[in-house]
């Protein structure tokens, strides 16, 4: 299956979507138009981006090296049009602020085998007024998105009509085989204990693929935990373990959630939460088929400042992916 077929379908279980893409509808949700590079791009195994400015068209293909594969030290930087392929690594290492993403597609980052699973991101690094657009990003052996895995740095994050997935192998890769299934969450955050909470908005994008047989337990689209404020919206969810993984209060700290207008499809859990996360808001909440359990409480807390509001039935996953939010 070539690069461009895998942009024009989704993979549920064994089956082919269609994958309906509206370009430019503000409403759309999901990978929006072409990605990844366009005619003749300049190929590397590895970017290292130190000055400001854009830098699109590189088709990054790492012949299973590791370590970051396009790692950005510099401020205000625009990374646009690219694919990162192939590596033992992460796809994109943010290490300086107001950096985008977009337009993207990153995958096949795999580390160590299926049975003795080792984190390899698409993107990941710092919180640092990071914006993750329009961009796919899929079979990787961590998270698509991951911030901060060093715990070391507050600010926030904006990811915007992507598309995060996974699913069975379609053949052997790195110390991976075909139909094995690779990868942890499409996000996981990692916070400061203290200081300013870091910021998480995550709206129009499309999050599948986060399940069993899988490395984990416990595999979620979102794991939202530690110091952290997020807001989900406008997202569509299909095929997962858990689609909603939200944790409260630890040592390091308990996510305050809120979530709107999101559609949840064929799914063990719709939203699981923990260790007696407080101020959790839910509104316009759509369950379509195959939800196995809408909500799960782990623990006995009492859950406080819980509100949820104006649930309600899904359109098919299909209507919702081809029409976006009417």
């Amino acid at each position: 299956m070539t690069s461009n077929r895998l942009r024009n379908l989704i993979v549920i279980g064994a089956t082919l979507v269609p994958f309906f893409s509206i370009a430019h509808a503000e409403n759309a949700i999901g990978v929006q138009g072409t990605v990844g590079c366009n005619e003749s791009p300049q190929r590397v195994q590895r970017l290292q981006i130190t000055k400001p400015g854009v830098y699109e068209n590189y088709l990054v293909d790492s012949n299973w090296a590791g370590g970051n594969r396009v790692k950005i030290t510099a401020d205000n930087v625009t990374l646009r049009n690219c694919e990162i392929r192939n590596a033992t690594g992460n796809g994109v290492g943010v290490f300086g602020k107001n950096v985008t993403i977009e337009n993207c597609y990153i995958h096949h980052l795999l580390h160590s085998t299926y049975d003795q699973q080792h984190d390899a991101h698409g993107i990941t690094g710092r919180w640092s007024n990071v914006t993750i657009r329009n961009c796919e990003i899929c079979y990787v052996s961590g998270d698509c998105v991951q911030f901060d895995p060093d715990r070391r740095f507050a600010g926030e994050a904006l990811i915007e009509n992507c598309t995060l997935w996974t699913g069975p192998l379609p053949a052997d890769a790195a110390g991976f085989q075909q139909g094995e299934r690779p990868g942890e969450n499409a996000f996981d955050s990692k916070t400061p204990p203290d200081g300013p909470r870091c910021r998480l908005t995550i709206r129009n994008c499309v999050m599948y693929g986060w399940n069993q047989p899988g490395q984990i337990g416990n595999m979620a689209a979102l794991n939202l935990k530690e110091h952290l404020q997020a807001t989900i919206e406008n997202c569509l969810f299909r095929d997962n373990e858990i689609c909603f993984r939200l944790r409260g209060p630890t040592s390091r700290g308990g996510a305050l959630v809120t979530i709107s207008d999101c559609a949840l499809f064929d799914s063990q859990v719709g939203i699981r939460m923990e260790s007696n996360i407080r101020d959790l808001k839910i509104r316009n909440l759509a369950f379509g088929a195959g939800v196995e359990r809408k909500y799960r409480r782990s623990g006995r807390g009492t859950f406080p400042g819980y509100d949820n509001e104006g649930e309600t039935t899904a359109d098919s996953f299909e209507a919702i992916l081809k029409n976006g939010w009417e």
